[in-house]
């Protein structure tokens, strides 16, 4: 009896496995990240070789670590900032065209910050002693080709600065995310975002390999996030948890000063506020953000970061692929979901997902649920994806008084309204309970 009951049992275990199987194959790779215990925000993960490291450098990385370095070197993030007398070509900007009430020259440019969507000029003015820098009161779009205004306490920070670029210091509201090291140290190690920006300080690595870095893959999944969060969540200064704003006079950081991969970036970092169904500067009335930068801000809304999907799920850390200017369709996606698997799409074939034709722009799958919602600057184009993932109806954009460009069924079908378009998800069936 007891042989018989255990080979019900083997075939139960083989059938299940047979049935089971091809629905959750894609998911069995994620299963250790996914079931992983969740630790507290506020616990210290940095290895205990790395507390009393120093910052080095990406070079002292390129020896043992050659193969990441030279995908890291071909990224945009060490493109961030550019030392134009060491590559003159970093300007993007037709300088002939500068407008006459530009309050710098091509010849006073130290630094250049970004240069893909758009491109602004950091100019050497010390500031309390110490090395510093201010960003000129023009940026160049590289998307419009045109020069435009640039303010740069035009943000949260407003009140904590005077309305004059010139008096601006980058040290209080760049450098954190755009030097290594600066964060941490208050020291520009290296331009860019480099390799110790996402591990930590490296010097006891580069002595003895047996002294860890940090390594955001191996951490719980919400916390493995943080390397990006640090940067790509806009936040306020974490000192008015206790002052006003009137206290960080000339002093607001927009940065999470003092944080290292690894420390809790809780700690180090008060997020830019959102409350759900209220439109504000930064966000949509349903969580979206208007500009860029606001990943982060989005993403902790979203189902797939609460099943502890990660930032690097996604994006390859190194070279930072796909982006929203060159993805992968729908491989990537399709790399965990797929029809017939427990995760979905729950319908046959693409068409019958989407109602468009398989080939169609309308099928793919970054146009319904990362649609362009956000701008690089107030005269950019709508290039900016959304990191929500949840699918917008037009009903939604219509309730919370949304640009209709930024509904991804508008954003193709421009010849009808935000009515027709609602009705015909309806006819089709596409609108759940939470959607109506």
């Amino acid at each position: 009896m007891k042989k018989v009951l255990f080979l019900l049992f083997v075939a139960s275990v083989i059938a299940a496995v047979f049935f089971l199987y091809p629905k959750i194959k894609k998911l069995v790779p994620f299963y250790d990240q996914l079931s992983k215990e969740r630790v507290s925000l506020n616990k210290d993960l940095q290895p205990k070789e790395q507390e009393d490291a120093t910052y080095v450098g990406s070079l002292k990385c390129k020896k043992c670590h050659e193969d990441k370095f030279d995908k890291w070197s071909h990224s945009r993030h060490p493109k961030m900032i550019q030392d134009v007398k060491k590559d003159p070509k970093a300007i993007v900007a037709d300088f002939s065209k500068l407008p006459s009430d530009a309050n710098f020259a091509l010849k006073d440019v130290v630094y250049t910050i970004g240069g893909k969507f758009k491109q602004r000029y950091m100019i050497r003015k010390d500031y309390e002693g110490k090395e510093d820098y201010v960003v000129g009161n023009y940026q160049w779009n590289s998307q419009t080709k045109k020069w435009q205004h640039y303010k740069t306490w035009h943000y949260w920070y407003n009140e904590a600065y005077p309305h004059d670029n010139t008096k601006v210091p980058t040290s209080r509201v760049c450098d954190g995310c755009h030097f290594v090291g600066f964060m941490a140290t208050g020291k520009r190690v290296e331009p860019g975002i480099g390799c110790e920006s996402c591990h930590g300080p490296g010097s006891n690595h580069v002595k003895d390999p047996d002294n860890k870095v940090y390594l955001a893959s191996l951490a719980d999944p919400v916390r493995q996030n943080e390397v990006c969060f640090q940067c790509h969540m806009r936040n306020r200064d974490k000192r008015l948890d206790k002052v006003s704003m009137k206290d960080l006079w000339m002093d607001a950081t927009d940065y999470p000063k003092g944080f290292m991969p690894g420390l809790p970036l809780a700690k180090y970092k008060k997020v830019a506020p959102f409350y759900c169904g209220k439109d504000s500067g930064e966000f949509y009335p349903n969580g979206g953000g208007k500009h860029n930068r606001t990943q982060g801000n989005e993403y902790i809304h979203s189902m797939m970061y609460k099943h502890g999907i990660t930032c690097i799920n996604c994006h390859n850390p190194h070279t930072l692929a796909p982006t929203a200017q060159n993805n992968t369709g729908n491989k990537l996606c399709m790399k965990c979901h797929s029809f017939g698997s427990i995760i979905g799409p729950h319908q046959k074939d693409l068409s019958a997902h989407t109602h468009h034709k398989e080939s169609s722009k309308g099928s793919l799958c970054v146009e319904c649920h990362m649609p362009k919602i956000g701008r690089h600057t107030g005269k950019s184009p709508l290039t900016v994806r959304s990191h929500l993932f949840g699918f917008v109806t037009p009903a939604q954009t219509k309730k919370y008084n949304m640009p209709k460009e930024t509904n991804a069924c508008y954003a193709c079908h421009k010849d009808k309204t935000l009515d027709q378009l609602q009705q015909s998800l309806e006819d089709w069936g596409m609108i759940s309970w939470d959607k109506r």
